[in-house]
């Protein structure tokens, strides 16, 4: 008997590893799914956002006596009205702003031609010749078609803005609209002995993004109402558009507060020369960071999120890679969203720890 009992010992090894080879395989289709339908990803992960978002209004405007569908179909509407209202703002002021690039394309080939021209006096490298003038005209003559690849290069990102224009919209409203039947029908998607756990799971993973996008909004708010409240001080061109762009990158975690400097930068070397102005709108936007960061954001969302400093890098870098942009705006709700499966799941409870470590 003791024969017979030792084969099945590699079997069950086998299996594991059969197991684990199925998992890492599932990972990685699902990863080359949201690298490749970005668009349809980013477009339903908006939407569930958005939802979440405007739920807590629907259901007060439900409670006023107001049917479900008719508070969904407000909320929508509404939320249409801010971002075209928002969209003609910034494009208006975005035009304005293409009218006058030359004058700050030229501030950047000059500021470009003295930092090359230092770099070639340390390397050694002789000064550049009167040809210099003709490069520089064959380079302003290629800056159209430079352009012009930009934008074909994103155009494979067009398809995904028509989605998220025309769609979200739609999935907002239905998601609002029929909340108890998404509900419900979810949950039938789980055996029955699983469905109180998957009901804890998604009521906890409600109030941690509801949490995050209530708080971070208003803290968005506040860092680009600071940011454009300091660029009218400094007198700098563009202060709304300028503090827009610098305050939405400060609310990227860790590194946002020298992306914020980029912006600013380039509206204000038309305007200063000295490199001690620049160090002091990049020490003021830092401290709009740390204050947002350290102060603002954990009194507002709390630490339901209860994400690590390594996770939440990771994860920007990972998603940033992936998704660009947009993978930068998603990366902690997705973290976050993880973190709450793991809380939830027994054999995934590890990496929930760490994730919150």
């Amino acid at each position: 008997m003791s024969a017979t009992e030792t084969p099945p010992t590699p079997a069950i090894v086998r299996i594991s590893g059969s197991n684990f080879s199925l998992r890492v395989i599932a990972g990685a289709i699902i990863l080359l799914f949201c690298y490749y339908a970005q668009g349809v990803v980013i477009t339903l992960l908006l939407s569930i956002l958005l939802a979440y978002f405007l739920d807590p209004a629907v259901e007060f405007l439900e409670r006023t006596g107001l049917p479900r569908t008719g508070g969904a179909m407000v909320m929508v509407l509404i939320l249409i009205m801010v971002l075209i209202a928002v969209g003609y703002g910034l494009g208006t002021r975005m035009a304005n702003f293409a009218e006058n690039w030359p004058k700050y394309g030229s501030v950047l080939r000059s500021a470009a031609d003295s930092v090359e021209g230092k770099i070639n006096g340390i390397e050694g490298v002789p000064a550049p010749g009167p040809d210099s003038g003709a490069k520089s005209g064959e380079i302003r003559q290629l800056e159209p078609g430079l352009v012009r690849t930009m934008i074909l290069r994103g155009a494979g990102s067009l398809y995904a803005i028509f989605l998220e224009v025309t769609f979200v919209p739609f999935l907002v409203f239905f998601m609002l609209a029929g909340k108890r039947e998404v509900w419900h029908g979810t949950l039938q998607l789980f055996p029955v002995t699983r469905r109180t756990q998957v009901k804890e799971t998604l009521e906890d993973l409600r109030e941690v993004l509801r949490d995050y996008l209530a708080g971070m909004s208003i803290v968005a708010g506040m860092v680009i109402a600071a940011s454009s409240l300091f660029f009218w001080l400094m007198d700098i061109d563009y202060p709304i558009l300028t503090g827009i762009a610098s305050g939405l990158l400060n609310m990227v975690p860790y590194i946002g507060a020298v992306m914020a400097w980029f912006p600013a930068f380039l509206i204000a070397l038309a305007k200063f020369k000295s490199i001690g102005s620049f160090v002091f709108i990049a020490g003021v936007l830092t401290t709009i960071h740390v204050v947002a960061a350290n102060f603002i954001a954990p009194a507002l969302v709390g630490r339901r999120v209860r994400l690590n400093a390594v996770a939440i890098t990771v994860a920007l870098l990972f998603w940033g890679w992936v998704w660009g942009g947009m993978g930068l705006l998603l990366a902690i709700p997705i973290t976050a969203t993880l973190r709450v499966i793991c809380d939830h799941t027994e054999s995934w409870r590890p990496i929930g720890r760490w994730l919150s470590a």
